[in-house]
């Protein structure tokens, strides 16, 4: 201990830095990227002047050092991480699942309510919580709707049950990320992929029946606008021509329609100068049909992500940059006095102008019947027009048409979903089975996402969160200066005390959760992770127990963000949709802090001890 007393001048200043930072953060009144800037550069001036000698007389924390945290493979991997979930979100590729459970909780209700829930959770373990929950913020909406049922029944759940599935995995969450690599950084030992899922499952578990049981009787019943563009019912008229390798070709009409058509009414089938018009009896569609269809531009948009090979036609007349675009569907108005009124579509050669293809009409004065291409346009038609963004932006400056903004729709390439699927489920495996370290298969498959096209380098860098980036820094260096100046050993000893008393190692492994829990809800998780795995490692040493114990409450507990809407992303991003209040998430999450505490305190111990670690 003489070596502590020697540097205790320097622990200090340290300790002070720290929670000067903490209340900084905590505070709101400053932008986390400053107060960021301001510690790390801090810790550099301080370290610089008053340096800590190492054995060979260079210094322990230099700027090297400490800010050795910006390269950390932990870091990389969830910045990989963030890029495959933005990946899996932009392509669309849970659309398929989502969809059946939608379809499935028109006819179960409740039950597949459960099972949403169920499927985040499981999602949530390999994905980045924050995509998942803007995915499925939608669907619960629609749920909700569907069920009669205030919308904040099921939000809060939602971004909780996401918080709960990322303790199953080492990759479930940043924080698990960073802890591991604290301790593998300390220890040289590394953690398998699925070490959080025993406890983790047990924890999961019971707070998914504590949601139950709040979502049904505890959970304020607040009804509200929800903004989740709701289909207006009006039709628009689209035209298919059935070119070779359309899966339309060959398919018989039943009962008057065609089964691969759902939600979509067929107007007319033009065959060479022949017109086939409704009831269709046993009608079979050939090579080069036209097929004329009304259907709302959600049942157009569905069937685009849902079956793109009908719709080829279309999506092969865009064109996207060469690193990826965005394809995005806009409707607007044929304005009074345009240049276009009287003319038909193909007289406008609209593609060939723009760049953009027109999907659909919408005439509300009377029914079209004949082909879409040779219709003349009046002023008040709404068209439906697809397009890469840059191309449909572009739009606004054309003075004939009436852009209506709000109705501006991003539509993810359908290929793209299996490739992105493909993607992370590689990621996954790679780095489940060991074959590669989890920083390299995060950064293979960002690099593959952006390959394949699925994202874009600007939706990529979008996905890199500068805030996260910056405060994983800096809680890298806090740690290291921490451990190095002998702040973690000082901590631990005030601890470790509790292992002496009858059944020591219950109360340490007790007081470290809750002690985490509290503060992961005031600072950051990650920075709470990065900050108490040193003292959990050295507390463990002193108390004569295997590190990893503490190493894993630590993690477990980091997670616990559920007290506040800002302890975590995804509270904030159902604040708004579920119309919360502070207090509502201090009421339902707070309780379920404690109750998870009480659950570890009781299984951990237990569990440890079977596996032979206390």
């Amino acid at each position: 201990m003489d070596a502590l007393y020697d540097i205790v001048p320097q622990m200090w200043v340290t300790f002070g830095v720290i929670a000067l930072a903490i209340i900084a953060y905590s505070s709101d009144r400053f932008s986390l990227e400053l107060v960021s800037a301001i510690t790390i550069g801090a810790l550099l001036v301080f370290f610089h002047i008053f340096p800590l000698p190492d054995a060979d007389g260079g210094n322990l924390l230099s700027a090297e050092t400490l800010l050795s945290g910006f390269a950390s493979p932990a870091l990389f991997a969830i910045l990989g991480l963030l890029i495959v979930g933005q990946g899996m979100y932009q392509s669309g590729a849970l659309d398929w699942p989502t969809r059946l459970l939608l379809v499935a909780h028109a006819k179960l209700g409740w039950i597949a309510v459960t099972g949403v829930f169920l499927f985040v959770m499981a999602v949530s373990a390999f994905l980045n919580n924050t995509p998942v929950v803007v995915m499925f913020v939608p669907i619960m909406a629609a749920m909700a709707m569907q069920s009669g049922i205030a919308p904040s029944r099921l939000m809060m759940p939602l971004s909780f049950m996401s918080i709960l599935g990322g303790m199953l995995t080492t990759i479930g969450s940043s924080t698990n990320l960073l802890a591991i690599e604290v301790y593998r950084g300390f220890s040289g030992e590394s953690v398998s992929f699925f070490a959080l899922a025993p406890l983790g499952l047990v924890l999961a578990a019971v707070g998914a029946v504590y949601l139950a049981i709040v979502t049904k009787w505890f959970l304020p019943d607040r009804h509200g606008e929800l903004d989740s563009s709701p289909s207006d019912g009006k039709q628009f008229l689209a035209q298919v021509t059935l070119d070779r390798a359309n899966p339309l070709i060959g398919e018989t009409s039943k009962a008057g329609l065609f089964p691969s058509l759902k939600n979509v009414t067929v107007r007319l089938i033009q065959r060479r100068d022949d017109i086939l018009l409704p009831p269709f009896d046993d009608v079979t569609l050939r090579l080069h049909d036209k097929v004329v269809v009304a259907a709302t531009r959600d049942a157009l948009t569905r069937l685009l992500k849902t079956k793109s090979e009908i719709l080829a036609g279309f999506l092969a007349e865009v064109e996207t940059p060469e690193g990826g675009g965005e394809l995005t569907m806009i409707e607007a108005v044929v304005a009074p006095g345009s240049r276009i009124i009287g003319r038909s579509i193909s007289q406008i050669r609209f593609r060939f102008q723009t760049n953009c293809v027109i999907v659909g009409i919408q005439r509300r004065s009377r029914m079209i019947r004949g082909d879409i291409q040779g219709i003349r346009l009046e002023a008040g038609d709404v068209l439906l027009i697809l397009g890469d963004r840059s191309d449909i932006r572009r739009l606004r400056a054309d003075r004939d048409i009436l852009m209506l903004e709000r109705s501006m729709t991003q539509l993810p390439d359908p290929d793209h979903a299996r490739y992105a699927a493909a993607i992370f489920i590689a990621t996954v495996l790679l780095a489940a089975t060991g074959i590669l370290p989890i920083a390299i298969s995060a950064i293979c498959g960002a690099s593959a996402m952006v390959a394949t096209g699925c994202l874009n380098i600007r939706q990529a860098a979008r996905a890199v969160d500068r805030r996260v980036f910056l405060l994983i820094g800096v809680a890298i260096a806090m740690g290291l200066a921490m451990q190095a100046t002998g702040g973690a050993l000082y901590i631990s000893s005030l601890l470790t005390p509790l292992a002496d008393r009858p059944g020591g190692a219950t109360l340490l492994i007790s007081a470290f959760f809750i002690l985490t829990a509290a503060l992961t809800n005031v600072l950051s998780n990650n920075a709470t992770a990065v900050l108490l795995t040193p003292i959990a490692i050295s507390s463990a040493g002193v108390a004569g127990i295997d590190p990893t114990v503490l190493v894993f409450t630590v993690i477990y507990a980091a997670n616990c963000s559920f007290a506040t809407p800002v302890a975590y992303q995804t509270n904030l991003l159902v604040m708004a949709p579920g119309h919360y209040q502070f207090r509502d998430f201090v009421l339902i999450g707070l309780p379920l802090i404690v109750l998870l505490w009480i659950v570890y305190t009781l299984v951990a111990p237990a569990y440890f001890g079977a596996m032979g670690l206390m």
